[in-house]
């Protein structure tokens, strides 16, 4: 079973890294991380010679490689060798929306296609941030075949996905995800009873074929991305 280091040490020794072909999802409170996981393994990915797409639906590339430079990680290093590209959907996501006001009619509505199309088809890793962008107005039966279509057609392509949605997208429709996807991690944002701090801690949810611990782990974002502090046992 081959798989693919996310470059976030724990992770890796307990999972062995993310399912080639396969479909991860990602969920998690506004700060908790979500984006700089997506470029964690984005990057992770590249170090490992794979041909990597990260799709932002909401920010700019620059900002990306901001939050890149924060931690140190040279992303202009692997763009000059062709192993990352940037897809800003932003921009287009802003004149459908545009163009329906203006006609009145739903052209944004569970446009998923949209995202599929501005996939290379050289493609091993893609990160999509964040598919939530993508789902207003959706019932949950229209939101369950977008979303079954999209990781069919990413495994068809073989790519192994990263998929990001928000906390407001995951609360109505978290549980039709997880029946699509081959695991799933959540990060959130807590108050320990114990100390009355704030911490971050993630749940890996699910993972198939995957041995994966109970038990909530703590994790911090400093100098080096985001570094799990306890909650693992070996």
């Amino acid at each position: 079973m081959k798989r693919i280091k996310t470059g976030i040490t724990v992770i890796d020794e307990i999972t062995g890294g993310f399912r080639t072909n396969r479909c991860m999802l990602l969920t998690g409170d506004a700060g908790s991380g979500k984006t700089i996981f997506g470029l964690h393994f984005a990057l992770n990915s590249c170090k490992q010679g794979l041909n990597t797409v990260y799709v932002t639906t909401e920010e700019d590339a620059d900002d990306l490689h901001t939050q890149a430079e924060s931690f140190n990680w040279d992303l202009d290093e692997y763009m000059e060798k062709g192993l990352i590209r940037f897809v800003e959907l932003a921009g287009i996501r802003a004149r459908l929306i545009e163009a329906e006001l203006s006609i009145d009619i739903d052209t944004m509505k569970g446009n998923f296609s949209k995202i599929l199309q501005n996939i290379p088809d050289d493609t091993d890793v893609v990160v999509i941030d964040s598919l939530g962008s993508y789902t207003a107005k959706l019932t949950p039966y229209e939101f369950r075949d977008r979303f079954d279509h999209l990781v069919y057609e990413l495994k068809q392509k073989n790519i192994t996905s990263l998929v990001i949605i928000d906390s407001a997208t995951s609360n109505e429709f978290n549980e039709l995800a997880l029946f699509s996807v081959y695991g799933a991690i959540k990060l959130m944002k807590r108050e320990n009873p114990y100390t009355g701090r704030r911490e971050r801690v993630m749940d890996i949810v699910k993972m198939r074929s995957t041995r994966t611990p109970t038990q909530f782990m703590t994790y911090e974002i400093d100098s080096n991305g985001i570094n799990i502090i306890s909650g693992f046992q070996k």
